[in-house]
């Protein structure tokens, strides 16, 4: 299957424009044309904040928006999968073209802006799953709501998917939706965790987690450590994709205007941002390390970094259905290569 993907399949499906490519993979998925194979066994059980994983590899949310095809995306080797962004009501995105691929960079440049079919549609959806996987759902608020309203938002999101999460994300970095990121700063950001840990706890307390930008300063990152810390959070995501387009081989970027960068430039920033949550929290917030990850090596780094779990996109996008696989077995041949003998003893050792 590796050499059909890299000589038949990806140069068909990179000869598309990139969001109908999805669409075609998408439909295959849930068609059950798209085969891999699950691999776990050489990690065992991992438990983080009261969950069970079959293996430490999640696929990140922006995939599956919509809970389409998570167990066809489980089957491929995913030990968790995280939907969305789900918003309160259905949500269009941005005009279209609004995803576009960097081959020279193996990055991906996306102004999808939240397209989903609404919170209510896809736990309709969920329900319905005899799920093979962990499932994250990360929520955000639609565009047209100011962030003087976004609480009410969140937490209208929230108490619908609550049912049917493993775990929330919340998602307050996507640069897609106007002034979603100001949502970061200390005070607001308090005050929205706080209001959702407070209905979580009402609801019957499920993980949350926070999915924060590779594009913040040290002092940033270390308030929302605090905040997460004080509100009883039970980890961050890090990182959502970049606004940076520095360093990168591709002739004119800009061209392809605004959007969030993610793939091979990403990693080195969502590295550090893992680093400075690790060492500030002295290991006590789980970290979901997102962003750059192509290989085992790549992978390895995060955990090294302080990442306890790890998400992927753009680097399956690239690698195709073996992906995840192939990235499960390699990183779990590099930590006995080390000397580890389970993945938490190289969480934080050092990158």
């Amino acid at each position: 299957m590796g050499v059909i993907w890299e000589k038949i399949v990806r140069p068909a499906m990179f000869g598309l424009d990139a969001e109908r490519a999805h669409e075609l993979g998408m439909k295959a998925l849930r068609l059950g044309l798209v085969r891999g194979e699950r691999s776990f066994s050489k990690f065992g059980t991992i438990e983080r904040f009261g969950l069970k994983f079959d293996n430490p590899l999640g696929l990140a949310a922006g995939f599956d928006k919509n809970g389409a095809a998570v167990n066809e995306l489980a089957s491929l080797g995913f030990g968790f999968v995280e939907v969305g962004t789900v918003t309160f009501r259905p949500q269009k995105g941005n005009e279209k073209p609004r995803l576009f691929r960097l081959p020279e960079d193996r990055a991906l440049i996306n102004r999808l802006g939240f397209n989903n079919d609404g919170a209510a549609s896809v736990v309709k959806r969920l329900k319905k799953l005899e799920r093979k996987c962990v499932i994250g759902v990360n929520i955000g608020k639609n565009k047209d709501v100011p962030n003087e309203e976004a609480i009410e938002y969140y937490l209208a999101c929230f108490e619908i998917i609550h049912p049917v999460a493993d775990y929330v994300a919340v998602n307050v970095s996507s640069p897609n939706t106007p002034n979603l990121r100001e949502l970061q700063k200390t005070e607001s950001l308090e005050a929205l965790l706080a209001a959702l840990q407070k209905r979580n706890g009402e609801l019957g307390a499920k993980p949350l987690l926070v999915k924060i930008a590779p594009d913040l300063s040290e002092t940033e990152i270390k308030s929302i450590v605090d905040i997460c810390l004080s509100k009883k959070f039970s980890g961050i995501i890090a990182t959502n994709t970049t606004i940076s387009r520095k360093g990168l081989k591709t002739d004119e970027p800009q061209s392809y205007g605004d959007g969030g960068l993610s793939g091979k430039p990403l990693g080195r920033m969502a590295n550090e941002v893992i680093w400075t949550i690790f060492r500030h929290s002295e290991g006590k917030l789980p970290i979901i390390g997102v962003g750059g990850i192509f290989t085992a090596e790549d992978a390895f780094e995060k955990v090294a970094a302080g990442a306890s779990l790890l998400q992927v996109y753009t680097g399956f996008v690239y690698g195709g259905p073996r992906f995840p696989t192939n990235i499960n077995k390699k990183l779990a041949d590099i930590l006995r290569s080390k000397g580890f003998s389970s993945l938490d003893e190289a969480v934080g050792t050092g990158i």
